[in-house]
């Protein structure tokens, strides 16, 4: 609060303050006054002014200044009225009463948003798990009567149940919490289960899915980190080159404070401009560029996951060479210890 802002709000009183002043000295002038009570009583004018104008300012310079300084330090810069004390001077109870009212209103506001929300989520996931019913059992004919279903027809079935279950997963991952359990599982497991569920794309691009050294443990949840996985894989498959030696490698680097599972490829691989890019929202950069079919919501889910259950995944890749992604998972000494 700037006392010369302040001042020129004021300054009608200096007015006022001058024109009393002129006015009463004219009056001890006519009535022929002397010096000494025509100063004394000038001194006390000046001082009454000057006791007038910063009283007020003193007392409401601490409540605003601490107001400002609340409101910069703060991330949710609303909830400042939680860390101010009532004002005592009236201007500041009506402010406080104002934000307090604001304040009321919005988190009424925030409340019927977050509740129409919560039934769009709930809507989102019962209508995938209803459609999930009828493509499940589409895929499962699909395999059981092969001579009546063309590759193609299947390629795009398992394309739309993976579309499914990514919309699934992005709809949960905002409370992942509470659908996610972290515990001790086996690595090969899930490589596994990840590889079987790709595996007709894999073989029908005619690519070695290499597992070397993966019998390990780690802590997290099997069935998050087979979607995680799933996502990377179905970009190593999207973004192969056109040759006969493609592969998929995952394996494990073993450390003394983490586990470093890598997916590595020899595919198309990334450009160094949209490296940094690959984990936004949407994302699809030139390769997404080249066919209809990315959607750049795989990685940013994965990513968003990954951050839920306290792994950190990174990207390596040099253009029309290969790309490498590690997903490193710490150890926990304490769950040790609990366990």
């Amino acid at each position: 609060m700037k006392f010369s802002k302040y001042f020129k709000d004021n300054l009608y009183k200096l007015v006022v303050f001058v024109v009393c002043y002129v006015f009463n000295l004219l009056i001890f002038l006519a009535f022929k006054v002397g010096k000494p009570v025509i100063i004394s009583s000038s001194f006390l004018y000046i001082v009454s002014f000057l006791l007038i104008l910063l009283i007020p300012y003193f007392r409401k310079r601490k409540f605003y200044l601490n107001l400002l300084a609340n409101i910069e330090s703060l991330d949710k810069s609303y909830l400042v009225l939680e860390t101010l004390s009532k004002p005592e001077f009236y201007e500041g109870e009506l402010l406080y009463q104002a934000l307090y009212e604001i304040n009321k209103s919005m988190n009424e506001n925030v409340r019927l948003i977050e509740e129409h929300l919560q039934d769009f989520k709930e809507y989102i996931e019962m209508w995938i798990h209803e459609v999930k019913i009828p493509l499940s059992t589409l895929v499962l004919i699909s395999n059981n009567h092969q001579e009546q279903f063309d590759k193609k027809t299947k390629l795009q079935l398992k394309r739309l149940e993976d579309y499914v279950d990514q919309v699934l997963y992005y709809a949960r991952s905002e409370n992942a919490e509470k659908d996610y359990l972290i515990k001790e599982i086996d690595l090969v497991k899930v490589i596994k289960n990840a590889g079987l569920k790709n595996m007709d794309e894999i073989l029908e691009n005619k690519i070695d899915y290499i597992v070397e050294n993966v019998h390990y443990k780690v802590l997290t949840d099997s069935k998050w980190l087979e979607f995680i996985l799933g996502q990377i894989i179905n970009n190593s498959i999207k973004y192969k080159k056109d040759m006969d030696d493609s592969f998929i490698k995952i394996s494990v680097l073993e450390k003394q404070d983490k586990t470093i599972l890598i997916i590595e490829d020899n595919g198309i691989g990334i450009k160094k401009s949209d490296l940094k890019q690959v984990f936004a929202k949407s994302f699809t950069g030139e390769n997404g560029r080249k066919g209809s079919s990315s959607t750049g919501m795989g990685l940013f889910i994965a990513k968003n996951m990954c951050k839920k259950l306290g792994h950190k995944i990174d990207i390596e890749s040099v253009y029309n060479k290969y790309t490498k992604v590690y997903i490193t998972f710490s150890k926990n000494k304490y769950y040790d210890v609990l366990k």
